[in-house]
């Protein structure tokens, strides 16, 4: 309906421009007759009957032009009637004394009528060339518009994608933050209110106790920590503040302050002899090694071994840490590394490989899952210093 609508105002518009040029046609064409005429009147003694055969050709053509085929035939039959009229002798009333004359007015017709319908019919061949031409040009503005449109949908589209997306790791930030916070909270407010309470335990407790406050805290401190990574990591503020960093420190200083979070675990240790140094932050390779570390021995039971290796390849630093606790399913391997990403049964906040994976490309490293017989192997690379 609403196509039928816009087309009756289109084609009232269509007949009205039809009837201006009808009758703009017959009134130019007529009236270039009527002034050839009155120009060559006065020199109809003095001149052939070929000149205005000639010049009376001119407003049939203008004729059909302007107002196509109709007003083309009129024009030539009234041209015909005045040439006769004005310039056949007898002159001023239509009459034909010679054959001749009369040959000469059919030719005149012929040729008029001819010439009028050609013109006629090579307007509306370029006026419809000019509505196809137009009609491309609207096409084309169309299309253009449409394909504006749909990249604008598509934008649209891909930031609701992307809210959607930043809902859904908001939401699982919240859960896995919540859950990792409620844990070593509980457990620091317990003891503290068993303290508080003065409840008597032996000293040896009492230190067991306050040693688990400690261990909680420095928990809650490394949970704070990723977290606070994550956030300058999307704003895009994950600097690296390099300096030379011996590894085998490092790594050693990292078992010592997780000997809590190894309990249980055989960590092995084997670097190269005189490992050069690396040109690293310390303490992001530090927030590095501690993930890997801690993620080794949250994922393997008591009893396992946790290895971490480390030496120079050519100019890059070759480090990993592995363990023997039931890997990761090869359906999660492809999205370890991705921010809030959980295995299934994992009580972590998924954004622990997300940052070691941040640092070390800051670095100019790379970080992957190796190839091992059991368990799980995150091997990375870091520039040598000088």
């Amino acid at each position: 309906m609403p196509t039928r609508a816009a087309e009756r105002p289109r084609s009232a518009v269509l007949a009205w421009w039809e009837k201006r040029r009808l009758v703009a046609g017959l009134v130019v064409g007529l009236g270039m007759v009527a002034i050839a005429t009155a120009a060559l009147v006065p020199f109809r003694h003095g001149i052939s009957r070929a000149t205005p055969a000639l010049v009376f050709v001119v407003p049939v053509v203008a004729a059909g032009v302007i107002g196509r085929r109709l007003p083309a035939l009129v024009t030539a039959v009234a041209a015909a009637a005045v040439f006769s009229f004005s310039f056949v002798p007898p002159y001023d009333r239509v009459s034909i004394a010679q054959p001749e004359d009369a040959a000469a007015l059919g030719v005149f017709l012929v040729v008029a009528l001819v010439v009028g319908t050609l013109v006629a019919i090579e307007a509306d061949r370029r006026s419809a060339a000019e509505e196809r031409s137009a009609e491309i040009l609207r096409l084309f503005e169309r299309n253009r518009q449409l394909v504006t449109e749909r990249e604008q949908l598509r934008e649209q589209a891909n930031r609701v994608a992307l809210m959607t997306q930043l809902d859904e790791q908001r939401s699982a930030l919240l859960r896995s933050v919540s859950h990792d916070l409620r844990t070593p909270l509980g457990t620091i407010q317990a003891v503290a209110s068993d303290l508080r309470d003065g409840t008597a335990y032996p000293a040896e407790t009492r230190n067991r106790l306050l040693d688990l406050v400690g261990d909680e805290a420095a928990r809650l401190n490394r949970i704070v920590n990723n977290l606070l990574s994550m956030s300058r990591i999307e704003t895009g503020s994950f600097e690296p503040d390099r300096q030379a960093v011996a590894v085998d420190e490092l790594i050693a200083d990292r078992v010592r302050q997780l000997d809590r979070v190894l309990v249980g675990r055989r960590v092995e240790v084997c670097v190269s002899p005189d490992l050069p140094l690396v040109d690293a932050d310390y303490s992001q390779l530090d927030q590095v090694v501690t993930n890997l570390m801690e993620n080794a021995a949250r994922h393997t039971p008591p009893g396992t071994v946790i290895r971490i290796h480390a030496h120079p390849e050519g100019s890059m630093m070759s480090l990993s840490v592995s363990d023997d606790g039931p890997g990761i399913p090869p359906e999660e391997q492809a999205t370890v590394f991705e921010p809030f990403t959980r295995g299934a049964g994992a009580s972590s906040s998924g954004v622990g490989l997300a940052i070691c994976k941040a640092i070390v490309e800051a670095h100019g490293g790379t970080i992957e899952l190796g190839t091992v017989a059991r368990g799980t192997s995150v091997h990375f690379t870091l520039p040598l210093h000088g």
